[in-house]
């Protein structure tokens, strides 16, 4: 019998993704929510909500016990996990089982079996599923993992044997790295998953990510529901997805679901999971590590087949059959999903944190799907993931679904944080993803082209920036004069009008290193735009939606500016600009003291590398940093000597705080 009501045991997109097929399928739904999420966008979604700890997710949504008093109180028959927090936990399934509720979820054991990447390789050996050659053993001492690397061959992959998501993956060229990586591997899998044991293994070359979402039930039925090429990934986690993989024949592609199958049933697996494989250019390919839940990247396998995978997990948790046969399953089209993150691309894919002050996705319909859980003005936390939304298009063939995410990606506009938004766009629209060119590697080889010499703003932009300007002054000179005695008043104008001088208004915008002038001359149908020296004649109108209609000489562009404190954030022709608006005589200032090093987020000290009066070379790694659960080295901006440490390892520091002084 199907569930009257379910508590998710997440936050975020996926908990307002579960939420949505429960309240389809009318399903009640409770959720759970950190001090953090009081107002986000799932606790507004439910049913009703329950405060379980302060923001940090140890204190909350790593709060096992808490959940379930949580569900037994509120009435609810089991939980659904979501991904990532207690989804791959063996002793939270088992403790819902042992409080009467159901886990949404395969059960403990097949958990508990493929949770360990060491012991899921020997299953899986034994199961015929072929796999990377490398260590998987328990010995975890230094030399021998060291001895190990030498007999598989450099250059080797060290991987967490527990956990995922990339978190603690190091690749290792030369034998002299390999100390070091291994000491940061052992500490960051340590961080993130509570236990520093590792695997080895070959890295391979070019090599793809493709893995095959895998169903069963408790009657013993088990299939695959096609592949999701994953390979286009930075910090080893992803950022495009797609199904069905690029270049996959039918014989390949029975092979590995038959190997995906095999894998779910050597741990007699129920509920949704996914294998994922490492494949080289030539289709073969290899076992990885089972995920024993549903994938953040699932949308696009949902898009090609047309099934709900949460209506699939509900209705398999209550007990019941699969609802299709390996035989009744059939693709359409194409899809692929972009994940848009609050990160800077330019730093090294550095997470940012900040209020969305201002966020508008494109419009959602059957080809195009947005799946998020923040809002206009949610705040994007230091303690937890920081994607934004996932943008998934859908397409007829797969040039018409990158046709599609490209518009899509083009249409998102985000102000209050940098995102990763036009570097998506840049990948979507560069030559090796359109072809189909797919390793792991592709953003490295592609560097130069995914990462452009920033261009200086638009003439088009900068009018945009200018006309926003005046409206918003003549909107609050509007305000001033009829609150005003004499609502007649000259001094409540924005005329431009100057003394002995012709009608004008002059801004300066300033963006990253450069100093824009912007003169609007008032004139009697238009207006005259000065920009960097070049002139314009400008008319423009405010749309209903709060969008710009600019003609620059008769050039009509459509634009939408929006005001964050003194920036002016522009958004046009599918790119932005952040333009901040200075007064008249202000000089820019240079942010960056000399020979100093602040925390470019919020975080812990885990090492500091030097000590005072320690001559350092440009580049030298200094300290590290660990923030969002992913380590971020800090190195020395040029050659010189550590001055002075303001902080110890073990030490939380807030975001620009200096870390340390080079003299």
């Amino acid at each position: 019998m199907m569930f009257r009501k379910i508590l998710i045991a997440n936050r975020g997109e996926i908990a307002c993704r579960v939420a949505a097929t429960a309240r389809r399928m009318g399903i009640a739904v409770a959720v759970v929510y950190s001090e953090a999420d009081a107002d986000a966008r799932h606790v507004a979604l439910a049913d009703e909500a329950f405060l379980i700890g302060s923001a940090p997710a140890q204190d909350s949504y790593l709060r096992g016990e808490r959940i379930i008093d949580v569900a037994r109180r509120c009435g609810a028959q089991a939980i659904h996990p979501g991904y990532g927090f207690l989804s791959e936990n063996e002793d939270f399934a088992r403790a819902c089982a042992q409080a009467g509720l159901v886990f949404i979820g395969p059960p403990p054991e097949a958990i508990a079996a493929m949770g360990d990447k060491s012991a899921a390789k020997r299953l899986m050996e034994k199961a015929g599923v072929p796999l990377v050659p490398g260590y998987h053993g328990e010995e975890q001492a230094a030399a021998v993992l060291a001895n190990e690397a030498q007999k598989i061959g450099f250059p080797v992959l060290i991987k967490p044997s527990a956990g995922g998501g990339g978190k603690g993956m190091r690749i290792v060229r030369k034998p002299g790295e390999f100390q070091g990586a291994l000491e940061a591997a052992q500490r960051e899998a340590k961080a993130s998953f509570g236990d520093e044991r590792v695997l080895i293994e070959r890295y391979l070359d070019r090599p793809r990510h493709i893995e095959v979402q895998v169903f069963g039930d408790s009657q013993g039925n088990c299939i695959h529901l096609f592949e999701r090429d994953c390979s286009v990934q930075r910090r080893h986690q992803k950022v495009l997805e797609e199904a069905p993989a690029p270049g996959m024949t039918a014989k390949r592609r029975k092979e590995m679901g038959a190997a995906a199958v095999a894998a779910a049933r050597a741990v007699n697996y129920v509920g949704a999971g996914t294998v994922e494989f490492i494949a080289e250019q030539d289709g073969r390919f290899y076992f990885m590590e089972m995920n024993t839940r549903l994938q953040v990247e699932h949308p696009v396998t949902e898009m090609i087949t047309g099934l709900d995978l949460v209506e699939w997990q509900l209705r398999v948790a209550a007990g019941e059959a699969l609802p299709l046969r390996q035989a009744d399953l059939k693709m359409h089209g194409h899809a692929i999903e972009a994940r848009l993150y609050a990160e800077d691309p330019e730093r090294d894919f550095l997470p940012q944190t900040g209020r969305l002050q201002h966020l508008r996705f494109p419009q959602a319909s059957p080809q195009v799907r947005v799946d998020t859980g923040v809002t206009a003005g949610s705040t994007i936390s230091p303690h937890y993931d920081p994607m934004i939304a996932k943008l998934i298009a859908w397409g007829e063939d797969r040039p018409a679904a990158l046709t599609r995410l490209a518009a899509a990606l083009a249409a998102v506009e985000i102000a209050g944080v940098r995102t990763n938004v036009a570097f998506l766009g840049r990948v979507v629209r560069g030559k090796a993803f359109a072809s189909g060119e797919l390793d792991t590697g592709l953003i490295e080889r592609c560097r130069e082209e995914l990462f452009p010499a920033p261009q200086p703003a638009t003439h088009e932009a900068l009018a945009a920036a200018a006309l926003a300007e005046m409206l918003a002054e003549a909107d609050a000179a509007r305000s001033r004069a009829l609150g005003s005695t004499d609502p007649y008043s000259p001094w409540d104008s924005v005329d431009g009008w100057r003394l002995n001088q012709g009608s004008h208004h002059r801004f300066w915008f300033a963006e990253g290193g450069r100093r824009h002038e912007v003169t609007l001359e008032f004139r009697e149908q238009d207006y005259g735009v000065h920009i960097d020296g070049k002139v314009y004649a400008l008319a423009g109108e405010r749309l209903a939606d709060g969008a710009l209609r600019l003609r620059l000489d008769g050039h009509m562009v459509q634009a939408r500016a929006v005001r964050v404190a003194r920036d002016w954030h522009v958004f046009t022709g599918g790119t932005s600009v952040a333009l901040a608006l200075e007064e008249e005589l202000q000089v820019p200032e240079d942010e960056s003291a000399p020979g100093s090093l602040a925390a470019p987020m919020p975080g812990k000290v885990i090492a500091v590398l030097v000590k005072p009066g320690a001559k350092v070379e440009k580049g030298a790694p200094l300290l590290i940093l660990e923030a969002m659960k992913m380590e971020h080295t800090i190195s020395a901006p040029a050659d010189g000597v550590v001055k002075a440490i303001h902080f110890a390892a073990g030490e939380q520091v807030p975001e620009g705080a200096e870390l340390l002084t080079l003299e």
